[in-house]
C-alpha cells in the first residue's frame, strides 16, 4: 500500500518579506522622530544653533525630521535599512562628548536610550 500526499504552498515570500522590510522602515522612521524630539528637548542652549541643525533621516524616505536646517548632504544607504540623526552645527559632536576643555553634554544618547525600546513594537504595528 501506498500513500501520496502532495502538499502545495501558496507562499509569497517575495512579498512578505517586502512588507517586513518596509514595516521595518516605517518603524524606523516612528522611532528616529521620537530620538529626534526628545535630542532637541535636550540639546544644551545657547543660542540654538545645534537645536536648528539637527536633523534625521532613514533611507528610503530621506529626511524625516529637522530643527530647521538640516544637511543637504545624505547620511544613510538607500539600499539598506538605516536611520541616521545628527548635528551639521559643527560643534554638535563636542556637545555630546566633551572636550579637554568642557565637560559631555549629551543630547542624543540619553534620547536614544529613551526609545530604543519603541523599536521592535513600532515595526510589529506596521505588520
Amino acid at each position: 500500500m501506498k500513500i501520496t500526499i502532495q502538499v502545495e504552498t501558496n507562499l509569497k515570500l517575495d512579498e512578505a518579506k517586502g512588507k517586513v522590510r518596509e514595516a521595518t522602515r516605517m518603524g524606523l522612521r516612528d522611532t528616529i522622530v521620537n530620538i529626534h524630539g526628545d535630542a532637541l528637548r535636550g540639546s544644551p542652549i545657547r543660542f540654538g544653533t545645534n537645536r536648528r541643525s539637527l536633523a534625521s533621516e532613514v533611507s528610503g524616505l530621506g529626511m524625516v525630521a529637522t530643527g530647521g536646517e538640516g544637511s543637504s548632504e545624505r547620511m544613510v544607504d538607500d539600499s539598506k535599512l538605516e536611520a541616521a540623526i545628527y548635528s551639521s552645527s559643527g560643534y554638535g559632536g563636542f556637545l555630546e562628548t566633551g572636550t579637554y576643555k568642557m565637560p559631555a553634554r549629551p543630547y542624543i544618547y540619553p534620547a536614544f536610550n529613551q526609545n530604543k525600546g519603541k523599536l521592535i513594537p513600532a515595526i510589529k504595528g506596521h505588520l
